[in-house]
Formats: C-alpha cells, structure tokens, sequence
C-alpha cells in the first residue's frame, strides 16, 4: 500500500489505507497458532457419518460507534472513476451492530473434524469488480484454489503477501477483462492481504484453513459452519484489523450450537 506517488487522493484516506495495510498482519490478525505449523499428509478417511453430525451458527456482533467508513477517490483512473456504488473502505462493515468479513474457522475439536477428509470443490473466486476486490475476505481449505478474475476494462495487480512458508506470494498483472488466473494455497494461514500495485485503495484478504469447517460472515454479521462431528470445539474468529477471539461450543448430532462473538474498538 506505500505505493501512493501519482495517485490523488484525499490526505484523510491516504492516512486510512495506509494504517489499514501497515496494521493487517503485525499483532492484528495474526495466524492460525498451532493450526497454522506444517503436518504431515494424512490418510485417506472415509466420508463421515451424516447421522453423527452438527452445525455450529452465529453472529459478530459490534459493540459501540464503528469508524468511519473512509471515502476512496478513484479519479486517477478513469474506468474507476466510472465505478457505480459506494467506493469506502472495508475494513469496519458494520450494519446495526452486526460485523461482515469476518474469518471463522475450527481451531481445534474432535479428531474426526481435525482430520476430515479433503472437500473437493470448484476454486473460490476473487474478482475485481468497480476496481475493488470482491468479496473483500474469502476463506478456502488447505490445497484449494482461488480464481483471480478481473472483471473491469482496466489493467489490474494482484499481489498477495502470506508469512508463513508453504504460502508462495503472487505478483502478476491482469489485463482488462483479461483471463482468470488460479492460485493454490498450501498452508493454513489467516488473513493474508491481497493488493493492487496499480491502485494503491484495493485491498482484499484470503484466508486458508486447516479443515473444511469454516466460514465468513455475511453483511448482517452471521456465519453457519455444517457437518462438524459431534464433539466439543474452540472456534476463531479473526477480523483484519481487530484481530482474533476464540470461544468453545458443544456440537450435538443433528442440532446446531450457538457461538456469537462481540468486537470493540479498543
């Protein structure tokens, strides 16, 4: 994100993104602890039991006044500045005391869970949309995919910035509407930051768990992980700038454990 010089924008957002980009990975989000330490390739488990699973459901709540969200001039750039919408920051969406973008993951449980089989499933798509990335947090497992698409009829960057080995960095440009280009992340880490070396306001986060049992929150604030065996779990939440909280719910079969998280500012 220090890449500002060319680009007008207001010094109040300048200061907004730049805080954003410096605070996301040092003691902010942090990782997944042990989940994040490199193991060994498991074996082949058959599927688990429908007859034995839950559910666990939720919502993130905000507690107080949220920020401000910052106004971004995209006027550099003139397919941007066509954009329609609002053009803020994402970093505190929040919607009557409920948290969107919000990274929820098991962090531990029942070795069932923790060692479930792989889910194969089609890549989860990051696209740039309005010259923003969207969603704003995506969340995959272990050795899934993400499609970087670009949708706009401007030339874009994605640059993704993980910390731990495993997470090999992406810097490559997307023409105009160009191809979509895949990606595979092989180790469990949260909130790695994605940006746009072209325009320095587009941020975006991908998050990659250890198990198939995760989710992000929607814009009222509420996740739903499904088929999680039986069993006592601690959960994580993780926002990009508020960091992590844990909590420990009970999972029953065929029911669904409540787990609501509250955020503030500090």
């Amino acid at each position: 994100m220090g890449r500002m010089s060319g680009w007008v924008m207001t010094a109040v957002v300048a200061g907004g993104l730049l805080a954003g980009a410096t605070g996301c990975k040092s003691g902010d989000a942090g990782g997944h602890g042990d989940a994040a330490v490199s193991q060994a390739a498991r074996p082949a488990r058959p599927p688990l039991d429908p007859a034995t699973l839950g559910a666990v459901a939720g919502t993130i709540h905000f507690a107080g006044k949220p920020p401000e969200r910052l106004k971004i001039d995209m006027s550099q750039d003139p397919v941007c500045s066509m954009s329609s919408g609002e053009n803020a920051a994402e970093q505190y969406v929040v919607q009557d005391g409920r948290l969107a973008n919000v990274y929820v993951y098991v962090k531990s449980g029942p070795a069932a869970a923790m060692s479930a089989p792989t889910q194969t499933s089609a890549p989860v798509v990051l696209d740039q949309v309005g010259c923003r990335y969207t969603p704003h947090v995506i969340a995959v497992m272990r050795g899934g995919t993400v499609e970087f698409r670009n949708s706009d009829a401007t030339m874009h960057n994605i640059h993704t910035m993980p910390t731990l080995v495993g997470n090999e960095a992406v810097d490559v440009s997307q023409g105009p509407k160009g191809a979509p280009k895949q990606k595979q992340f092989k180790q469990a880490e949260a909130m790695i930051p994605v940006r746009c070396n072209n325009h320095p306001w587009m941020n975006a986060f991908i998050n990659v768990s250890d198990t198939p049992f995760f989710a992000v929150t929607d814009a009222a604030g509420r996740f739903e992980i499904k088929g999680l065996p039986a069993g006592t779990y601690t959960l994580g939440a993780v926002h990009e700038k508020m960091g992590e909280q844990t909590m420990t719910v009970t999972v029953a079969a065929k029911a669904t454990g409540k787990a609501d998280f509250t955020y503030a500012m500090k």
